[in-house]
């Protein structure tokens, strides 16, 4: 099901591109899931999956008639777009594959398909084929990304500009990579994210409030701390990006209500201890209902929306 990285922070990085004049391209990756055994494998649950998330980013406000939805399977139809795959491919050392791998957020040892290995060499394809002067994805997917631009002029191509964008971090906060080897920093990053396959360090777009807040609750929120704390992390690129200010409210004897318009501010007085985490997490539960909460009735007033919906709860979730 769709989270919050997925369901409100993308439409929003999509939005501003919109408003900028970019003509967004939104790739409905199935072959990529197929590839990487989403819900098991099955293509044509992953196609169902695919409306489903189209149906997510209508009811989250995109402009439908200002982007273009493309399959991987209908670009992948094409003669020349295999061309593409096989010039990449021999054009890329085994070695630089493997590094790249880690887009398929897969350890090297946890590859067990040839197919596998044709994922990157399609992902750079997919830029060239697109006809995509700007690449809008990821922190998790820069490897693919900046093997597009060594290759690009090599092949008498272009060279996109990459456009990366954070990544939400897990209700767990801080986790370990296991098992990469490359860009420490990435690394941590990618295995910190929200995922969609780990429900619980995850909020949905279709939990309701009282879900939210028991998750938000039970978050990694240390006093005081600031770095890889989730519930900053989704203050600063979420709330802030929607709402010009944050009202606190909260009894005389712990401060009295107070009301930020930066983030600058407010993490400087969580860092001071000035705001409790309990503060900052009930108005950030409220918030984050407010934005989720068009989504869920969408889907709850809507009969196909809902079917869609009932499908995706049903389906096997596979990693």
């Amino acid at each position: 099901m769709a989270h919050l990285p997925f369901g409100i922070f993308r439409p929003m990085l999509i939005k501003d591109l919109l408003k900028a004049g970019v003509h967004f391209k939104l790739y409905l990756a199935d072959y990529f899931a197929w590839i990487n055994n989403k819900l098991g494998g099955d293509l044509e649950k992953i196609k169902k999956c695919g409306e489903y998330f189209i149906e997510v980013w209508k009811a989250a406000g995109l402009d439908m008639k200002k982007a273009e939805f493309v399959w991987a399977s209908d670009l992948a139809s094409s003669r020349e777009y295999w061309k593409k795959v096989m010039l990449v491919a021999k054009n890329t050392t085994v070695q630089r594959a493997n590094r790249a791998l880690t887009i398929m957020g897969r350890k090297l040892g946890e590859m067990k398909e040839v197919a596998q290995y044709f994922y990157p060499a399609m992902q750079v394809a997919d830029i060239f084929e697109l006809g995509a002067d700007i690449c809008q994805l990821g922190l998790d997917q820069r490897r693919a990304n900046i093997l597009a631009r060594e290759l690009g002029p090599k092949l008498k191509w272009w060279k996109p500009v990459i456009v990366s964008h954070h990544m939400l971090m897990g209700l767990e906060g801080l986790k370990e990579p296991e098992g990469f080897e490359t860009s420490r920093k990435m690394d941590i990053a990618i295995s910190s994210k929200m995922s969609k396959s780990k429900p619980k360090t995850c909020i949905f777009v279709h939990d309701s409030k009282e879900e939210i807040r028991k998750k938000i609750f039970a978050a990694f929120c240390p006093p005081k701390e600031v770095e890889n704390n989730p519930i900053l992390d989704y203050t600063k690129h979420i709330i802030f990006r929607a709402f010009k200010e944050m009202k606190i409210d909260r009894p005389a004897k712990y401060g009295g209500p107070v009301e930020y318009t930066s983030y600058a501010t407010l993490e400087d007085d969580f860092r001071s201890g000035r705001l409790h985490p309990a503060d900052l997490k009930s108005v950030v539960v409220e918030l984050l209902d407010e934005l989720t909460k068009p989504i869920r009735e969408h889907f709850e007033k809507n009969r196909k929306a809902r079917e869609m919906l009932e499908f995706v709860k049903k389906a096997e979730i596979t990693r």
